[in-house]
Order: C-alpha cells, then structure tokens, then sequence
C-alpha cells in the first residue's frame, strides 16, 4: 500500500471555520516545532482571510506572523493561498501586484502555493502558477467542486488537462469548500480525473459540513488520491476538515502508510484543547447529514457568520427564507461555485432580496461585476430576467465592459518610498487607518499565557447573571463576594 501524505490545516483553515479565524500567532507559536516534526507533508498557514483578521482584528502585522513562523518550521513546507487574482478582496488585482505578493510570500517563508479560480478561467491563475515555480515555491493547482447541471465530471476532468498543459501544476487539489461530496460522486470523479492527471499527484481537501468527508476521503484514498487535508482535533468536524487522529488511524487499519507522529499530534491537540477552554472557543463536533445543505451549498464559516448577523439585526427569524433565496439566487447567476467570492455574492444578494421584498432591487457593485464577467466568464448564463434587473439596478459607475489593469506596483512605489514591499501592499489594499491602527498596536504578543484555575472560575462566575454570594475557600485563603 502507498503512503498517503497528510497536509494540516489547523492553523489556516480549521480555526477560520471553528474559531472566525481568531486564532492568535500566540496561540500557534508554542506548538510550531511540534507541528514541523510531526511528518507533514505541508502545513497550511494564510490566506486572504488570515491576512484580512490579522490586520483589521487581531491588530496583528501578518508577514511578522509567518516570520517568527519560519523561525520554527525549518522541515515542513508552509502553505498559502491565492484566490485567482483578487488577493485580500474582490477586485482582480494587476498581474504586477499578484507577482509582488508571490514573491513576499517567497521572502518571508512560503514553500506551497495553491491557486483557485472558481470559474475555472483558467487565465486567471496560469500567471500565478507559473510564477509560483518560477520562485523555486511548489505549485498547488485547485479544482473548486460544486454541484450543479455544468460541474460534471467531464467538465472538472477537461478543465484539469487544460490547467496541467498550461501551468506544469507540482499537485493538483480538488476542493471541496461546502463539504458536498459523496462517497457516490468521489467514485466518478476520481477516476476521471485520474485519467488526465498523469504523474500529478491528486490531493483532497474537504469539510465536514454533512458528516460524509470522512467516509468520501476514505474512498478517495482507494481510488487513487495519495494527499489529504486533515486538521488536528478537537480543531476538526463540524465545519472543518476531518481529524487527523481518526483518517491516520482508519487509514493504517486499511493497510496504508500514514507516516504522521501521533505523539506529537496529540500534544497540539491538547494544547488547542486547552486553548479553547481559556478562551470559551468551541471545538470541533461531527455534524447531521443535512439534505438542504445541496441546495444553497454555502459554506460553513460563511453561514455561522450569516446567522449572527440576522440575529445582530433582529432578522434570525428570515434565516431559513435567506436559505430558500440563496439556492435560488445561485441557480440565476449560472451556478458559481460557492466559494469566496462567490458564495459572498450569492448570500449578500440573497439578504437584501428577502429584506426589502423585493428581488435585486439593490445589487452590489460585485454581483453586477460578476455578471458582466469582471471576474471571468460565467460557466452558464445568467438568467435573462435577471440580467436585466442587475444591470438597470446596479451602479451606473460599472462599465458594461471590464477595462484592462494597467500595472500597478511602480506607482504603489512611488506612494510608499521609504517603506518595504510587504507594507506597501497591506496599504495598498487596506483603505483608511487600517494599517495604522495595526502597527499602532505595538508588537505582537509572542507568548500565551493560560489562566489559572481560580481566574477561569471567576471568569465563568462572572458571565452569570445576579448572583448572589460567592464564597471561595483554599486552606487558610477565603474570598467572599456579595452583599455584606
């Protein structure tokens, strides 16, 4: 039996679906070499959502997080992503500035680059991917998978040879953002991909969202897939991926060759563990097979943060109607595959439809820029109808024409001469005070401290309401607190 190669992603991709991405580079640093020792075969660290946290939330400088990162994983490869060519939004980005951003991902100690474009346009990424190798980094070419009448086999397998003989890709992944493949579907899929992949490894990434992403990367494994994205639990289930403990252990009783150091993973496991205890973070829970979940296809981190939001409004009551809108918005736009920027698209538009009673009335700037192919041509028309509502209600200030991007970076030096490049570019794409109010914060906290039994009790003891008298006792210590 082959090995089958693990690359982790709780660093990355669990923590923004479990924790809103609020995972502290304290809260990694002190499991780092642990991780790099562990046998990963890559160790997924930032994309544009980690960028996007550190700097608006976390007030924390992100190129300094893979910095001191690097500092601790010398054997293990780290990972970044790039989503097509819109970087840490949703305009596409000069090819000049995505180049750029290649290249400090290089400097400050990216190994792995995957790319995406969820159109599968693949003049989107080609450039990237091309650069990627050319900066000595391996090349990660992605497949988005969606259910609808257009992601047929046929369609993911014609695309994969189109994407091989264009960009020479190191790895191709098939990602699967809204956790929707079947152990039925991964028969068909694999297989066709595997006819064109040639000696192109096929990596699978997946989330638990219906409870199958265990099973389906199981037979991924007996089909042919020889990489596999896992998280380390409890950083796994429920919207992430599945855990590392239980594919390596399910695998081996299968035969395979998972050459992973359980000890090590287990003391991050741990350590996560009481992480999320100090924190009141939760942890990662196998989720119900939910059939409604093929219908809108929205991801998992993008529906927890839906619902709060109604709720921030006083709207929750109007979530299962969002739902309902967003399935039906996703089949007018041409079934984009649900997944940033697209999945955002199709929610915001379904919001407002369901708010205001009235469809498209309002359109943002980025639907009407998707339907009028800012972002690459749509894999099927848009429905006519609504075409015509998107155009006559969306901003007068779009071109019906996508203008060509002149290269941006001489002028981005020129704005910011006495600055490195990595600043440049989060000031770049950062409007306002955003960079300011980050570097104002001083320097990022390096250490992470756990709070000592009596300061968590208090802790809880304080999030209670009205309480009466609390009375605490250790040998000779007493703390009383209440009305006298």
């Amino acid at each position: 039996m082959p090995e089958i190669k693990i690359i982790d992603t709780t660093l990355r991709d669990a923590h923004q679906c479990l924790w809103a991405t609020r995972m502290t580079t304290a809260m990694m640093l002190p499991v780092a070499e642990k991780m790099d020792r562990a046998g990963f075969e890559a160790i997924d660290l930032m994309s544009a959502i980690q960028f996007d946290v550190c700097v608006r939330y976390l007030k924390e400088n992100p190129w300094q997080r893979l910095r001191l990162m690097r500092q601790k994983v010398t054997r293990t490869r780290m990972q970044s992503a790039m989503r097509s060519r819109s970087l840490l939004s949703f305009d596409v980005q000069p090819d000049d500035v995505n180049f750029l951003w290649l290249e400090c991902l290089a400097k400050n100690g990216i190994r792995r680059v995957r790319a995406i474009d969820a159109l599968c346009d693949w003049d989107n990424v080609v450039p990237i991917l091309r650069k990627v190798r050319e900066l000595g980094m391996e090349s990660v070419g992605s497949i988005v998978f969606c259910e609808s009448p257009v992601h047929t086999d046929a369609f993911y397998a014609r695309k994969t040879r189109e994407l091989i003989d264009r960009a020479a890709i190191d790895v191709l992944m098939i990602k699967d953002p809204g956790g929707l493949l079947t152990p039925d579907r991964i028969r068909t899929l694999v297989p066709a991909l595997l006819k064109v992949t040639g000696a192109v490894p096929l990596e699978l990434h997946s989330h638990c969202m219906t409870g199958l992403a265990p099973l389906v990367y199981l037979e991924a494994v007996k089909l042919g897939v020889t990489q596999i994205q896992t998280s380390i639990a409890p950083l796994a289930n429920g919207p992430a991926q599945p855990a590392t403990q239980t594919i390596a252990r399910n695998l081996r009783s299968m035969g395979y060759a998972v050459n992973v150091d359980d000890r090590l993973v287990g003391e991050v496991g741990e350590h996560f563990l009481r992480v999320a205890e100090n924190e009141g973070l939760p942890l990662g829970v196998p989720m119900e097979y939910d059939q409604f979940h093929y219908a809108h296809q929205i991801p998992g981190g993008m529906l927890t943060n839906m619902k709060f939001q109604l709720q921030q409004a006083g709207l929750l009551h109007k979530f299962g109607a969002v739902l309902e809108e967003s399935a039906r918005v996703f089949r007018e736009l041409g079934w984009p595959a649900m997944v940033t920027p697209f999945s955002q698209l199709v929610g915001t538009q379904a919001v407002l439809n369901v708010v205001q009673g009235e469809r498209y009335r309002t359109v943002p700037d980025e639907v009407k820029k998707y339907a009028l192919g800012y972002y690459g041509k749509p894999l099927a028309p848009v429905a006519p109808d609504v075409l015509d509502r998107i155009i006559a209600n969306g901003s007068a200030r779009i071109s019906l024409t996508p203008p060509p991007l002149a290269p941006a970076v001489p002028a981005i030096r020129r704005k910011y001469p006495n600055l490195p490049d990595e600043e440049r570019l989060l000031r770049c794409l950062y409007a306002g005070s955003q960079v300011d109010d980050m570097l104002a914060a001083g320097p990022m906290r390096v250490e992470y401290y756990f709070d000592k039994p009596v300061v968590r009790l208090l802790k809880e003891l304080a999030k209670r309401r009205n309480p009466g008298r609390i009375f605490i006792a250790k040998g000779s210590t007493r703390l009383e607190l209440g009305p006298s």
